[in-house]
């Protein structure tokens, strides 16, 4: 288990970053709670995978990337995977 597994209940973002969230994926719902989802599966499925580079992790689905800092656990930005991307 990574530490971003381990201090998932840390996971927050801010009102600015909510709104970017829900705009970015076309959500309704609460955007943390939407990424905490998310991160979740990374122990389920092996097409969800979180990498740590430098300050970040990134949080990589088929559809969507989730980029959350490191240290302050707080969700940057998400948004929809580019086609064609890797």
């Amino acid at each position: 288990m990574n530490d971003l597994l381990q201090n998932l209940d840390r996971l927050h973002t801010t009102t600015m970053g909510a709104v970017r969230i829900k705009r970015n994926l076309g959500l309704q719902d609460d955007a943390v709670a939407w990424c905490r989802a998310v991160i979740l599966e990374t122990e389920k499925s092996s097409l969800v995978t979180t990498v740590r580079k430098g300050k970040n992790w990134y949080v990589n689905t088929p559809d969507t990337v989730i980029t959350v800092n490191a240290g302050s656990y707080t969700v940057i930005t998400a948004h929809k995977r580019k086609k064609g991307s890797v």
